[in-house]
């Protein structure tokens, strides 16, 4: 299998997610990094972007699911971007979702709180994301 990836890092949205009350009503600044491994030997040998992901288009629906709707689990829109990303995009073939939340409201000083999941795609099932 290829070790080959292409890595958006510090995706910045402004979403209305969380668990309190004040978090879902006033929002604040999230950050997303997303590491596909992908086959990129066809695109580096042609120089043709139809030869790869074309990660314009994976940006684009990373923040459609961002801002969809309101997540109360950072677990959650991490699922669900790794979801539509491996519906998209059957070229992935493993997929890391890392989604950064400065400054949570955890009764104390802390920079941020970070979950981190990895998926695989499954040729034989779609994702079953909601949102494309």
């Amino acid at each position: 299998m290829t070790k080959d990836k292409i890595i958006l890092k510090g995706m910045s949205f402004y979403g209305y997610h969380g668990t309190s009350e004040i978090e879902r009503r006033k929002g604040q600044r999230y950050y997303i990094d997303i590491e596909m491994i992908v086959d990129l030997e066809k695109a580096g040998r042609s120089d043709e972007l139809s030869k790869t992901l074309d990660y314009k288009q994976a940006c684009v629906l990373v923040k459609k699911i961002q801002g969809g709707k309101k997540y109360r689990l950072l677990e959650a829109l991490a699922e669900d971007t790794a979801g539509a990303l491996l519906d998209k995009f059957k070229e992935i073939h493993d997929i890391t979702v890392k989604v950064r939340k400065p400054r949570p409201p955890v009764g104390g000083l802390i920079e941020y709180a970070e979950i981190e999941i990895n998926r695989m795609q499954k040729p034989d099932k779609a994702w079953g994301s909601k949102i494309r």
